[in-house]
């Protein structure tokens, strides 16, 4: 676009947005409605996607150690277990603490096991650097002798639920393309109904000499700002309603190890997202649709 003629391609794209204000009022409300769906889809699943690794990350292998196992061994154990590639951490809980957190969650009437008669064991928790890694530390950690009496993560119900965040995270990914294909879909035939009722317009000033260029420009301005005009209306409908939401579900969380997504920065990054999409959708939907109408 030459410089001298932006300004009267800007002007031009408000003209025709208002010359042909409910087939505008048409494609904005095509944008505001598939965009509001789309990113209320992409809110909901990345913080399914948030709440699923707070789930993953609350995994972690338990290495139970013989009853009677000397300090000294204990000591040679951790450094072993150090060797173990794929962690991240390593904990150590005694047997008393770990009666205590029965006490806790059970009630005090575990607390008739104390000194010699805790059944419990001391317990080495370990962290993995993902939660992929925690079965192969398992099998690793069980292969380290006498001093170690169980090792638990959870087993095949560990396993299947990091095969279920799996599929959550790329049925959503799947799903979130579909609807952003279908995005596309929606606004250039809405926008190309909109140039199908000025053919005419667009025939008369191909046929004075006009290049394409100079005719398409104000057709993409014009997506543009239909686009950004669609885009505002989901992006203000989901930041309300996001932050009406967060501060309720947050008040059920609390006091567990589970968190949405705080508001700052994951709704300014939902705004310049749709705002972005809004925007290149109209854009490029109003360059496919014009495309025919310019063989003349």
């Amino acid at each position: 676009m030459k410089f001298r003629n932006a300004g009267r391609h800007i002007k031009e794209s408000f003209k025709s947005i208002k010359r042909n204000g409910w087939m505008t009022f048409a494609a904005i409300s095509a944008v505001a409605i598939t965009l509001l769906l789309v990113g209320s889809l992409i809110a909901l699943l990345m913080n399914v996607n948030k709440l699923a690794s707070d789930v993953e990350e609350d995994v972690s292998v338990r290495v139970y150690v013989a009853t009677g196992t000397e300090e000294s061994e204990q000591e040679a154990l951790r450094s072993e277990l150090d060797e173990i590639g794929n962690i991240e951490s390593i904990e150590f809980s005694s047997r008393e603490e770990e009666l205590d957190n029965v006490m806790g969650s059970y009630g005090e009437e575990f607390g008739l096991f104390e000194g010699d008669d805790n059944p419990l064991h001391d317990v080495f928790i370990l962290n993995t650097s993902l939660p992929e890694y925690t079965s192969e530390v398992a099998e690793e950690a069980e292969k380290l002798g006498p001093v170690v009496d169980n090792v638990n993560y959870g087993g095949a119900e560990a396993d299947r639920l990091f095969e279920l965040m799996g599929t959550v995270r790329n049925v959503g990914a799947v799903i979130i393309g579909a609807l952003i294909f279908t995005a596309v879909f929606l606004i250039s035939n809405t926008i190309r109904i909109t140039i199908f009722s000025r053919r005419t317009e667009i025939e008369i000033m191909k046929l004075v000499g006009a290049t394409n260029w100079f005719i398409r420009w104000p057709f993409l301005i014009e997506g543009a700002l239909i686009g950004f005009a669609g885009a505002l209306i989901p992006v203000s409908i989901i930041s309300y309603f996001y932050l009406r939401g967060f501060d309720t579900l947050m008040g059920y969380l609390s006091g567990t190890y589970f968190s949405l997504l705080p508001p700052n920065p994951f709704l300014l990054q939902i705004v310049v997202l749709l705002l972005t999409i809004g925007i290149v959708i109209g854009s490029v939907g109003s360059s496919l649709s014009i495309r025919k109408f310019l063989k003349v």
